[in-house]
């Protein structure tokens, strides 16, 4: 229950000295020598003049989740100081507003802690107050719970495929993530060698060190439903996962060659004539995973920051698209650039073929099969948030990216049996 009593009025005095307050009970010192002097009193209870957002009945006790707040009540007077510290002698760091109105905890308070907070306030004269409040705390009264969603969804996919790892909440901790890292597992049939790697604090990506067999089974679960990740945050239950690999297929685009080239399982299929970017819209170099196909698309410049107008905008509709970044970079039909294809780059950064040729290679590839592009002047694909450029990474760089292995140069006898997980 909380006190809400005004300040009590005093009357004005002109002070001409120099007051020193030492918050929390120290003595108070003023110039003047007059006992009658306002200021020459003990600190008297400042009870009336605050509220408190902690409990104050008997064998109740707070939540350490909810901060903890010390509140100035009416206009004429102010809280200088307030320190909290539990039995073991742990503070609580807090933050007093300007107008010394409001004190509020900045960082939690401990589990089954008994408290005792020192409150320090003056009234419009100055005179100082002080108060003391005791109070316990009790559990949490919830726990955060730690979901994982894996992607991509099942199905059939090309050996290029990361399985990725979505978090409900972040977990920027080390030793938190190697635990959650740990409760990922991921098992292939044929077995491979592989690792997590923490895109951000909510997102993990796994890769084999090579790129999944074909016809490979690739199952994924969570165990950390009901485990402990730290203080307050507990696992929760994952929907498990399992995908298969097709054929093993890449197509090489040679940007200084003018061609496409696509190999399945090792064998050259079929060489294309194509176009890449012009010089100041090259085509990204470095692997690409394909994210999807759409018969259809409708391109406009505007999308990728060119002024409509311009000498270089666009507005087309392109067919048989195989989007590669999440940006916009295809390869796609582009009848109108026949007659550069196979000679010259005169795209704006996709790759370009005859209407035969693209749908061709439409029919010919999936989902997660890879798109590597060789000698264009464009930078190196980026590795993550434009698609999927994980492969763009060498192993020993992707490893350092894990909780558990953390860029080592070889896993201890743990890990390398989770890494190369037995057949299912």
């Amino acid at each position: 229950m909380s006190n809400t009593v005004h300040f009590r009025a005093r009357g004005r005095t002109v002070l001409g000295c120099t007051l020193l307050v030492i918050a929390l009970g120290a003595s108070v010192t003023a110039c003047s020598g007059d006992d009658d002097h306002p200021l020459s009193a003990a600190p008297y209870d400042a009870a009336g003049q605050i509220s408190f957002n902690g409990p104050t009945e008997a064998g109740k006790k707070a939540d350490p989740d909810k901060p903890l707040e010390v509140v100035a009540e009416g206009a004429d007077g102010r809280i200088t100081d307030v320190t909290a510290v539990d039995a073991a002698g742990r503070h609580v760091a807090g933050e007093l507003s300007a107008d010394g109105a409001r004190w509020h905890s900045t960082s939690p308070l401990a589990a089954d802690a008994r408290y005792t907070v020192r409150v320090s306030t003056e009234d419009g004269d100055g005179a100082p107050g002080r108060k003391v409040l005791t109070f316990e705390t009790g559990r949490p009264g919830a726990k955060k719970t730690l979901d994982v969603a894996f992607g991509p969804e099942a199905g059939a996919y090309g050996v290029g495929q990361p399985i990725t790892a979505e978090l409900s909440l972040p977990v920027p901790d080390r030793a938190q993530r190697a635990i959650v890292e740990r409760a990922l597992k991921v098992r292939s049939t044929p077995a491979v060698e592989g690792a997590w790697h923490w895109v951000d604090d909510r997102k993990l990506h796994y890769r084999p060190k090579v790129y999944w067999p074909a016809h490979a089974t690739i199952e994924v679960r969570s165990t950390l439903d009901g485990i402990k990740i730290g203080d307050r945050m507990w696992g929760g239950a994952a929907e498990p996962l399992k995908i298969t690999t097709d054929d093993h297929v890449v197509a090489v685009t040679d940007a200084a060659a003018h061609t496409l080239t696509l190999f399945q399982d090792g064998r050259e299929v079929r060489r294309i004539p194509v176009t890449t970017g012009k010089p100041g819209f090259e085509t990204r170099n470095g692997v690409k995973v394909v994210l999807g196909k759409e018969p259809f698309v409708r391109m406009r410049s505007s999308t990728v920051g060119i002024a409509e107008g311009s000498s270089e905008s666009y507005d087309l509709p392109v067919y048989f698209a195989t989007r590669v970044t999440w940006s916009g970079e295809y390869v796609h039909a582009a009848p109108w650039s026949v007659g550069s294809q196979g000679s010259a780059n005169v795209s704006h950064g996709c790759v370009g073929m005859s209407t035969d040729n693209a749908e061709w290679f439409f029919g010919a590839v999936q989902e997660g099969d890879l798109v590597e592009v060789l000698n264009s002047g464009g930078e190196t694909m980026e590795s993550f948030g434009n698609g999927f450029g994980d492969w763009n990474l060498d192993w020993n760089k992707w490893r350092t990216g894990s909780a558990l292995t953390g860029g080592t140069d070889a896993p201890d006898a743990q890990e390398a049996a989770r890494l190369r997980p037995a057949v299912v």
